[in-house]
């Protein structure tokens, strides 16, 4: 099969590959760009722990094809800083706000689905600062968690809202 030439920018860094176009952004980004915040949970989209954003967006990276996002620009966990607006690695030992809220809620535990409902919950704070309980839950409902019930995830995300 023929490779395809992919443009993206990833953490705010323009990247360039050559694919095979049936390779997944999940794949791209694991595999080829080595950034492994994303985790293969489900590959159904159904469990949120491969979000990435694209564009702005929240995305399950592993229902995309790469080559459907060629050009577009993709936020890892691994590109999330410590303060909005500003995008790239953060600093050594500093965390985003929702990062930060995660851990002083108890809203991690094992820490799979973190890296998923941190980016949702980024794109959640972006688009609605200042989110209702309801709205926090709605943003996180496509995000799957096994061992914290949800609580206080969700009263991280209206922590952070609050910071």
């Amino acid at each position: 099969m023929p490779k395809f030439h992919l443009t993206l920018t990833v953490n705010g860094e323009p990247r360039e590959l050559l694919i095979d176009p049936r390779r997944t952004l999940l794949d791209v980004l694991r595999n080829n760009l080595d950034l492994r915040g994303a985790h293969r949970g489900c590959d159904s989209g159904d469990c949120g722990a491969c979000t990435v954003l694209l564009d702005g967006l929240p995305v399950t990276s592993c229902l995309l094809l790469a080559a459907d996002c060629d050009g577009m620009d993709v936020l890892t966990v691994e590109g999330v800083l410590p303060s909005p607006p500003a995008r790239g690695v953060g600093g050594e030992g500093e965390l985003h706000p929702v990062q930060r809220a995660l851990v002083e809620k108890g809203g991690i535990q094992c820490g799979f689905c973190t890296p998923g409902v941190v980016m949702a919950a980024i794109a959640l704070l972006n688009d609605n600062p200042r989110p209702t309980e309801e709205e926090v839950r709605l943003g996180l409902a496509g995000n799957l968690c096994r061992c914290t019930g949800y609580k206080k995830i969700v009263e991280a995300v209206m922590s952070a809202a609050e910071a």
